[in-house]
């Protein structure tokens, strides 16, 4: 601890949103290391990094003082206009500049509570772009808090601006308004202009109110090399570079965390306002927001624990009769019932599970209001699909919070619910979108919007997004940023100096300052926050006030409220949060089974389908499962060929077994060999390292594969607790050291040889657990995800139409790109149809057995101008001509929007070709222009649309093949008619390979192949290898790409959409991969004297490079 008489009371983090250039764990660092005792985190206008602040400081040893710097409005009617609310022209509230600052500290509980009631205010009430708080309204929510007067935009300082007298006034107001000894005046010395006469004036105020001063060093990043970077992240907040920021940005770099010492020797003439510090500090000892918190979680309808466990009692056997009643099951079902019922008496869960059945009641309700007249009502689907540990609770089943037997599906139970468990049980539930959304509305009904939130998440910067901003306040022009943005990873900084060295037009520049500057500049921005968003299903509700616990703000929707913490700080809190997750899966099932009745006047039951149908289990054998769920990845699609799965279980398998918990453990070659042997010699024994593995691991054939079985190997074999075997199994998934798997290690041998199983085989089993070290499924996860999996299957077969358009109804969803959907779709037997003006939609419809594309899906057609436009073509019949078409439509309705519909065949109907439709369209709107507007002198006049009947002698050819296609790239992002690269064969070598004929082909052949990249992936298990999915015209090929030829080409396999790649066949079973030895760009290479057909290409070529093929990137 420092000998020198200071603590920090005035720090803003990350967490001020581009006015910090820290997070809160570096300056809790900084802090231990200097010495200090306590330390406070003040930023602006929340508490969104306070959480993981106050945890750090307390592992540190260091007292956390809870803060933040207010937004306030002056709302003094004695003090001059222009210091107070101001009203701009259109009469909406605003405040002068950004307003003023007040910093303001929890001392208690009480304290906590108002300040986070008083950030909420200004947030939820503010009448302005910026969150503030009328002065007035602040100072009757002040009790348990200290006011410091702020930096050089507190009221105080702003007021000594215009003179003394008002000064006077804004303090007089601030001294009546306070108790004593809350209120403190703020002095601060960072080396700037006017400083040392604004604290002596102060001072002055400070005698003559007998008010205490304090020292604060208005810290803005915990080092002074941040300072940078600190000026960068100002620019980029005020929209402009380096050099334009000069008036935003601060003057020098000491608003560092300096030392106490340091601090000390600022204000050395200020001994008294050093002291003030500690002495504040000690006012605020009695507040931990670790400990202190208060939250509870809202009890069933009030009741005691005894009633609530009653209730869920009887609720759960009323429907374990219903759901047994002919089944076998029943007594092991109400066996497993009363085992958890007395785990959930013992820790007080009772109400936390009611409370959940009321939900998914709700969401019943919800669900039946929305599906009420349509087909899906009758499909035997439940409102929502629980998944995760959840599913392996009868409980969850009995109540509707899952619709997988657990009995049935033997899982186990002790990764949800266990003696030992310190945490409240995650319970994530899955709804179709337009379910959740509702649901989450009538959530903030029952229980209110001060009492209910949706946990946010903070967008950080990573590298591509640093590239872009940080280089665009440096001054560098847009389309390097774009190139150099574009050729790296989304997760990667090492790599950004060697990205620079291909690039053609930085090589000459790559060794000077600003690129060097860039590169330590986007290293020190990623993981800052940049904003806050909405998180993508976590919400919380309290029996307590939320405001009362944690800020509260709008979402951008308006209709939605967000905490200010992240999951993991509403973990830290102990909040119980409850996860809403959105899956589009569930969405596109709904749609399609509408589609089914319209077309078929049939509706599906999907939960009394067969599960044993081999058509089925076919379709995953060969790897047809592009655009289903969870079977569609390389990896899947590859599993699928080589596990050759014949039921759900085998498929749940399938799914958890691409994981890089199973991976890491080797599991996936041992268990795929094991299938082999057992199809070729039904009576091959596997082998097990002791009997007892055989009951666990007998599904898997001996590997783990799901994380309760590593639970129960702890439990059966070594004696451990469910408690203790879920604790080892969170250990594996961190960071572990050599002396923490020692000690489990011990742990575990003494549990063998308690049970009298060798050394030996103790340590073999236990490796076989620390091998599986990575992320893994339990199995109750996969099962349920298993069982979408095959419905989604199932549809893709026998409904392939209604299923397609689902999909592209339902984007952005999955793996794949619309492109890549749109091609799987036509080699199923389903046409993509081009928009059309007099027969298209909004969404994707169905058209005999094709798919007709949505308006909605053409460039610069929103929902909105679509919706007009299907209404007018009902309303009053077909369009008949473009002039008729300009004539019915919306004047907003700009040439552009128009434009591209005409070039991907909207008009086609029309009878001619779309060069001529451009020409007309020229002839009567501008470039610029809207339908009911005429461009004069830059302005958009509104008029009357005169259209001129053109000379219907003139004529134009129409688009080329190749030309169509580009433009459909560009306009749709996909291309509906042939593959891109049918194109272009003739002027391809011939000597490449064809996908459909690699299963020909000898194994370690050397071939020569070539496509359109549909994906590209560096899993983190893969070490350093990288995996690209090219697709040809008959079908995917993968391609394996060792780390060193990574990285030697690395500039062209992020960038280009296009690749040829040579290399070596490797074949298994199946499975065909080229293992890649060199890779470059596909081409059109012309010399003089090319034929016309040859310059078409070349232009084809570089018109799809400006507008590519979309792929699923490294992240």
């Amino acid at each position: 601890m420092s000998n020198y008489p200071y603590v920090e009371l005035h720090c803003h983090s990350g967490f001020s949103f581009l006015d910090g250039s820290s997070q809160p764990q570096e300056l809790v660092l900084e802090a231990s290391k200097m010495g200090y005792p306590s330390l406070a985190l003040t930023d602006h206008n929340g508490l969104y990094g306070s959480m993981e602040f106050a945890h750090e400081a307390c592992k540190n040893g260091i007292q956390a003082i809870i803060g933040s710097e207010i937004t306030i409005a002056l709302d003094i009617p004695e003090i001059p206009e222009k210091l107070r609310l101001l009203t701009t022209p259109n009469g909406e509230g605003d405040i002068l500049s950004e307003g003023c600052h007040l910093t303001i500290l929890a001392k208690n509980a009480i304290g906590y509570a108002n300040l986070c009631k008083i950030i909420s205010q200004a947030h939820l009430k503010k009448t302005s772009i910026y969150p503030h708080v009328l002065l007035s309204s602040l100072i009757t929510q002040t009790e348990g808090l200290i006011i410091l007067t702020g930096c050089h935009k507190g009221p105080l300082s702003i007021a000594l601006e215009d003179s003394f007298n008002t000064a006077e006034i804004v303090l007089r107001k601030l001294k009546n308004s306070l108790d004593q000894n809350q209120l403190f005046i703020e002095i601060q010395d960072n080396k700037t202009k006017g400083q040392k006469s604004r604290n002596k004036n102060l001072g002055f105020l400070a005698d003559r109110f007998d008010i205490p001063l304090v020292a604060t060093g208005n810290v803005h990043y915990h080092h002074p090399s941040r300072s940078r970077i600190q000026d960068i992240l100002v620019s980029i907040r005020n929209r402009t570079t380096l050099d334009g920021s000069h008036r935003w940005r601060r003057p020098n770099s000491q608003f560092y965390l300096a030392s106490p010492r340091e601090m000390s020797y600022r204000f050395r003439n200020y001994p008294d306002a050093l002291k003030q510090t500690l002495t504040i500090a000690e006012k605020c000892s009695d507040f931990d927001l670790t400990r202190n918190l208060g939250y509870t979680f809202p009890n069933f309808r009030g009741n005691s624990q005894n009633k609530a466990l009653e209730l869920l009692r009887l609720k759960c056997l009323s429907q374990l009769e219903k759901y047994y009643e002919k089944s076998s099951l029943i007594n092991e079902a109400r066996e497993r019932l009363y085992q958890e019922l007395s785990l959930v008496d013992t820790h007080n869960l009772a109400g936390f599970f009611l409370v959940y059945s009321e939900i998914i009641e709700l969401a019943e309700k919800v669900s039946s209001k929305l599906r009420t007249g349509v087909p899906r009502d009758q499909s035997g689907l439940p409102p929502g699909r629980g998944r995760g540990s959840s599913v392996s609770s009868i409980i969850c089943y009995l109540i509707g919070l899952s619709h997988i037997d657990p009995v049935e599906s033997n899982l186990f139970l002790g990764r949800f619910l266990n003696e030992d468990m310190e945490t409240i049980p995650d319970i994530d539930l899955d709804f179709p979108r337009a379910v959740r959304e509702e649901l989450i509305i009538q959530i903030y009904k029952k229980y209110g919007h001060e009492n209910a939130a949706l946990v946010c998440t903070f967008s950080t910067y990573r590298t591509r997004s640093a590239i872009r901003e940080v280089g665009k306040a440096l001054g560098i022009p847009g389309e390097i940023l774009t190139k150099i943005s574009k050729s790296v990873e989304h997760h990667s900084t090492k790599c950004l100096s060697k990205t620079l060295q291909p690039i053609l037009e930085l090589s000459a520049k790559n060794t000077s300052p600003l690129w060097k500057v860039l590169h330590q500049l986007i290293e020190d921005i990623i993981g800052l926050p940049r904003h806050i968003s909405q998180h993508v299903g976590g919400m919380i509700v309290s029996s307590r006030p939320l405001t009362e616990i944690v800020p509260l703000e709008p979402s951008v929707q308006g209709d939605r409220i967000l905490c200010q913490w992240d999951k993991d700080s509403c973990n830290d809190a102990g909040f119980i949060k409850i996860d809403f997750l959105s899956l589009g899966m569930l969405s596109l099932v709904d749609e399609a089974i509408d589609l089914i009745s319209d077309r078929h006047s049939y509706v599906p039951n999907l939960s009394r389908i067969d599960f044993q149908d081999q058509k089925i289990y076919d379709h995953v054998s060969s790897g047809e499962t592009i655009g289903t769920f969870q079977l569609e990845s390389r990896a899947q699609i590859q599993m699928g060929r080589r596990i050759q799965p014949r039921n759900l279980n085998e498929l749940a398998i399938q799914i958890a077994i691409v994981r890089p918990g199973p991976i890491v453990g080797g599991a996936i070659n041992t268990y795929v060999k094991r299938r082999e042997l057992l199809r070729n010699n039904p009576d091959y024994s596997i082998p097990y390292a002791h009997p007892i593995l055989e009951q666990i691991l007998g599904e898997t054939l001996g590997v783990i594969v799901f994380q309760d079985q590593v639970l129960q190997i702890c439990r059966y074999l070594a004696g451990f607790s469910d408690g203790e075997a879920d604790s080892l199994r969170r250990f594996m998934s961190r960071k572990r050291s050599k002396e923490s798997i020692e000690s489990y290690w011990m742990i575990f041998q003494n549990g063998c040889k308690s049970k009298k199983i060798d050394k030996s085989v103790a340590q073999k089993i236990f490796q076989q657990i620390i091998a599986f070290s990575g992320f893994g499924f339990p199995k109750s996860h996969a099962v349920a995800f298993s069982l979408l999996a095959y419905q989604s299957v199932w549809l893709r077969h026998y409904y392939s139409t209604e299923y397609y358009v689902a999909l592209f109804n339902n984007q952005p969803m999955g793996f794949y790109s619309l492109d890549a959907l749109s091609r799987d779709a036509q080699r199923q037997g389903v046409e993509i149809l081009l928009p059309n003006i007099n027969l298209s939609q909004t969404k994707c419809i169905p058209e005999n057995s094709d798919l007709r594309i949505g308006l909605s899906l053409v460039k610069d057609w929103g929902i909105e101008t679509t919706i007009r436009l299907v209404a007018e073509r009902q309303k009053h019949g077909p369009f008949k001509s473009l002039s008729e078409f300009l004539q019915r439509m919306p004047k907003s309705l700009k040439r552009k929007a128009i434009e591209n519909l005409i070039l991907v065949g909207g008009f086609k109907d029309f009878g001619l070709t779309r060069r001529e439709l451009l020409w007309q369209l020229g002839l009567w709107l501008g470039p610029k222009e809207k339908l009911g507007y005429r461009s004069i002198k830059n302005k958009q006049i509104q008029t009357e649309l005169q259209l001129v009947e053109p000379d219907s002698t003139i004529t134009f050819s129409e688009l080329t093949a190749t030309e169509q296609m580009a433009m459909e790239y560009r306009i749709l992002h996909f291309s509906s008619g042939v593959h891109p690269l049918s194109l272009l064969r003739k002027e391809l070598d011939s000597e490449t390979t064809f996908s459909k004929d690699l299963c020909e082909l000898s194994n370690h052949q050397h071939i020569k192949v070539s496509g359109i990249v549909v994906a590209r992936q560096r899993p983190s298990s893969a070490k350093g290898y990288v995996f690209i999915s090219l697709e040809d015209e008959h079908g995917f090929i993968n391609v394996v790409v060792n780390p060193r030829l990574y990285q030697k080409l690395r500039h062209v396999l992020i960038v280009e959409p296009f690749l040829v790649v040579y290399g070596r066949l490797q074949k298994s079973g199946s499975v065909s991969n080229v293992i890649a030895s060199e890779i470059d760009k596909l081409d059109v290479h012309r010399t003089k004297g090319s034929t016309k057909k040859i310059d078409e290409s070349y232009r084809y070529l570089k018109d799809l490079r400006k507008s590519p093929p979309r792929s699923k990137d490294f992240s």
